[in-house]
């Protein structure tokens, strides 16, 4: 049935158009296509607009990094990307660099995700995503991952803003602590050596050997008068 309506067919084309089946269908692919091209130019854009971006609404556009200064440990812990409306920081020896941008990468969810609001160092010097290793003490770590921890902040340095730095509770108490020993050790050092006693023995001195002198003149002159008198 099928091959004697296909045989009629190619019959009616060659009588009526003159050419072959396979010409015939061939002018009239060519005839369609001409047809999209010249309709498009006739068409609203809007009717054409790709119905991915008609779905998908607009990004916002990022806020400008703010500038935080110096801030410990527990606080920058409130940047780690959980509350939407805060900035995603994340710090590298001691630099806290806001990465708001690759949130896909740092923010939750993210392959990097861990790293967020925390320094971690020596996560990304040893490619790490160990708890014991989200931390920005790198000590003990060898030639290869430190060079590792140097590319890292290379890269962030840019790509990323600086809004900060990490404030060192140790650190502090130990500058603190050698600062006052330091001005200590210079408070001895003055009352050692150019305190208030130096000054009153060497006065004490200067007064006994005046009086020495002059008690030693006065003889003199009592000498002097006493061969005097004997003469006369």
């Amino acid at each position: 049935m099928v091959v004697q309506i296909w045989e009629t067919l190619k019959e009616t084309i060659t009588a009526y158009t003159g050419l072959s089946p396979a010409a015939f269908f061939t002018v009239l692919a060519l005839a369609f296509a001409v047809y999209q091209v010249v309709s498009g130019f006739f068409v609203s854009p809007e009717v054409h607009r790709p119905r991915s971006l008609e779905v998908q609404p607009q990004s916002e556009p990022l806020p400008p990094p703010v500038q935080l200064g110096e801030i410990t440990e527990e606080e920058l812990k409130l940047y780690d990307g959980s509350d939407s409306k805060k900035p995603l920081l994340m710090a590298i020896k001691g630099q806290i660099y806001d990465v708001s941008q690759s949130r896909m990468f740092y923010g939750p969810g993210g392959p990097y995700a861990l790293f967020a609001g925390k320094d971690a160092s020596r996560a990304l010097a040893k490619m790490s995503f160990e708890d014991q290793d989200l931390t920005g003490d790198i000590s003990g770590l060898g030639a290869f991952e430190l060079e590792a921890l140097q590319d890292w902040e290379y890269k962030f340095m840019s790509k990323y803003v600086k809004v900060g730095t990490i404030q060192k509770k140790d650190e502090e108490g130990k500058e603190s602590s050698e600062t006052s020993e330091t001005k200590a050790t210079s408070a001895e050092g003055l009352s050692t050596n150019t305190g208030e006693e130096a000054p009153l023995v060497t006065h004490e001195e200067t007064s006994r050997s005046i009086d020495e002198k002059i008690a030693e003149t006065t003889e003199k002159k009592d000498v002097a008068n006493d061969d005097a008198a004997a003469k006369e």
